[in-house]
């Protein structure tokens, strides 16, 4: 059994594609909360054992019997998002909670970190866990993420309770299937099609700073289908180490 919160997100319920249509499993138990009337869509064509609330997980873990892995997805991912506390319950405290239980449990644990820590780029974009502490996100949800990246490092650290394999995911600007319900927060890609269907043409980003013309910014884009396979390989490393031990 594969656990995935936010797997009726946009990167969770592409995981589960990825699970059904190429490893071919649906041993999967999918858990969320959904906000958008319309994000059921993103699971009905997938095949999964169950459907879970964020908040029924904890006390259903005990019943799924031998789960394989975990991987979290869910959290606040907006970047607008000004209740900090709110962000340390559903970013912070979740995930904490989620380790521990893997920690006890010996369960592989998967979880969405996001490049929103690596703040300006003033240190690059390098994973040195070393420097992880000079990072300096630029809004709260980054903090949040940066939190729990810093937190679970120390765990192992100290040598305190840890799963037998972890692994976090830093995505950069995720666009393609399934993130409609995102709405506002969703990609540049999204958007930009959407104006172009509708208006035929495009609004570019007018620039703030010295050196950049109008709408001659970058950033990287990764695929959703991309991104999925890479924690897919991940996850069935994870696999192979944990049979080997």
């Amino acid at each position: 059994m594969i656990v995935i919160t936010g797997g009726a997100g946009m990167i969770g319920s592409m995981m589960a594609w990825h699970l059904n249509t190429v490893l071919q499993r649906d041993d999967i138990v999918i858990v969320d909360r959904m906000h958008h009337p319309d994000q059921w869509q993103n699971l009905c064509h997938r095949r999964y054992a169950n459907y879970l609330d964020k908040d029924e997980l904890i006390d259903w873990l005990p019943k799924l019997g031998k789960i394989d892995a975990i991987i979290h997805m869910g959290a606040i991912s907006a970047t607008t998002e000004r209740d900090f506390n709110k962000l340390v319950q559903d970013n912070i405290r979740y995930s904490q909670v989620l380790w521990n239980w893997c920690a006890e449990h010996e369960v592989p644990f998967l979880y969405a970190s996001s490049a929103a820590t690596y703040g300006g780029g003033e240190f690059g974009y390098q994973d040195d866990e070393a420097a992880i502490d000079q990072l300096r996100p630029l809004n709260g949800y980054g903090y949040s993420k940066q939190f729990f990246d810093q937190w679970a490092l120390r765990q192992e650290a100290d040598n305190q309770p840890s799963p037998p394999q972890w692994c976090g995911f830093k995505f950069f600007n995720v666009y393609g299937p399934n993130e409609y319900h995102k709405e506002r927060m969703a990609s540049v890609a999204l958007h930009t099609f959407n104006q172009f269907r509708e208006q035929g043409k495009v609004k570019l980003f007018k620039s703030h700073k010295a050196g950049y013309e109008d709408g001659m910014q970058l950033r990287d884009f990764v695929y959703v289908k991309d991104a999925v396979a890479v924690m897919a390989h991940f996850l069935e490393q994870l696999s192979i180490l944990a049979c080997s031990i």
